[in-house]
């Protein structure tokens, strides 16, 4: 493919004008790093400004009877309809791992006489941690059973389904792996655990917003998920959580909170759950984080889910196609599954060097991917923003970096974010 091709592509994107819908300062910049945090919507911006200078500037304490008390649901409604459930149970409340914490204790509870969780060794480590701490939390007597991966880039399907037996009380992953971009059939592992008594909790934070997701239709009982990513909710956005309303009056949040109350203003001295999914709430929303992702997700609701899922395709297959004829004589492999069924929004690509070019990528080439252990290049592609032309001039600023060998002038030593 060429340049030329790549600029066609563009001027026959449907979904090309999102992109003067976002903050773009720099227009040289390639960004690719859509997977990590989205780019800052112009909305958003003047939503703020809103928020900051009328509702808390003017409007002080009047704003929670205003707007902000209900922003949880209500934006939480707004998340529902990317993630394919109905009304009354999503809402947005702490950030992913906590969310994933109070959610895998409440599993748990559901299924006292059972001991296995299962999940997979491409999981996000943060949420396998938090695994380990219900474990140590519940006296240790519950097994973690993680599925390897074979090729280091999926997971198979056979291998989770013998892995989830009789004895599972619940089955969590994340729908897409952070590295790899690697999809799992959630409507088939659900069915799989349902069919032995087990529970299933997707972590959403690598689809949401880019993958179509049916969680009311899959059967999901539990999910979690970040807002920061696809969904540009700006950094440490407030996550969401999802329960399956069938559940949602037998299971309890782990940690007790005034805004998870029944009455919370009546300021009993007894904790009394609120109805619905509002019992998963704990302390006070971060009013200000909350407000700002509303304007995000109007916009990607606007594109509309399949739009993106259908650019997404047409994004990261150009960008394997492209890595096969230009980096792939020059070292490199692929780190995703070739698959477009199998594989989210992002792409990895392998190289011994992995480190030091993305270092020369983002000091001389103005490319922002980013790095993962060990030999990572991964390149998270947000359809909303991200343009054919982008990826076709990143492509060839790796083969730059490489063939001239700029990279050799970076240190190996990680900096403390990659």
């Amino acid at each position: 493919m060429t340049s030329d091709e790549a600029r066609a592509l563009d001027r026959h994107d449907t979904l090309a004008p999102f992109r003067d819908r976002f903050v773009v300062d720099q227009p040289g910049l390639i960004y690719l790093n859509g997977n990590s945090l989205g780019r800052l919507p112009k909305a958003t911006a003047e939503r703020m400004r809103e928020v900051v200078e009328q509702e808390w500037g003017c409007d002080l304490i009047r704003g929670w009877n205003r707007s902000w008390y209900e922003a949880a649901v209500r934006i939480g409604e707004k998340v529902a309809q990317l993630v394919g459930a109905a009304p009354g149970q999503v809402i947005l409340s702490d950030s992913t791992s906590v969310n994933l914490f109070k959610l895998v204790l409440a599993a748990l509870e559901l299924r006292p006489d059972r001991n296995r969780i299962v999940s997979d060794t491409l999981n996000f480590p943060s949420d396998l941690y938090v695994l380990q701490s219900c474990v140590r939390l519940l006296g240790g007597r519950h097994h973690i059973h993680l599925v390897p991966s074979e090729d280091d880039i999926s997971i198979s399907l056979e291998a989770l389904h013998d892995e989830i037996d009789e004895q599972t009380a619940l089955v969590t992953l994340s729908h897409v792996a952070f590295k790899t971009g690697f999809c799992h059939d959630a409507a088939a592992i659900t069915e799989r655990a349902h069919e032995v008594g087990a529970l299933v909790l997707w972590d959403l934070s690598h689809s949401v917003g880019v993958v179509p997701t049916e969680l009311d239709r899959w059967g999901a009982d539990m999910a979690v998920g970040c807002t920061y990513k696809y969904l540009c909710g700006g950094p440490g956005a407030p996550a969401f959580l999802y329960v399956r309303r069938e559940l949602q009056e037998r299971v309890l949040s782990p940690v007790w909170g005034w805004f998870g109350q029944q009455a919370p203003f009546e300021f009993d001295l007894t904790y009394q759950p609120a109805e619905g999914i509002r019992r998963f709430l704990v302390g006070t929303s971060p009013i200000l984080s909350l407000l700002a992702l509303e304007p995000a997700l109007d916009l990607v609701l606007e594109a509309g889910v399949q739009a993106i899922r259908a650019k997404s395709v047409r994004l990261t297959s150009m960008l394997v196609d492209l890595m096969d004829e230009v980096l792939v004589p020059l070292g490199f492999a692929l780190g995703s599954p070739r698959d477009p069924d199998r594989r989210g929004s992002h792409v990895s690509i392998l190289h011994p060097e992995a480190y030091r070019i993305n270092r020369a990528l983002i000091e001389e080439m103005n490319v922002l991917a980013d790095f993962r252990e060990p030999n990572l290049l991964r390149f998270g592609l947000a359809p909303v923003y991200t343009s054919f032309t982008d990826v076709w001039q990143a492509v060839d600023c790796i083969r730059q970096v490489v063939e001239t060998g700029h990279y050799r002038s970076y240190s190996p030593q990680r900096q403390p974010v990659t």
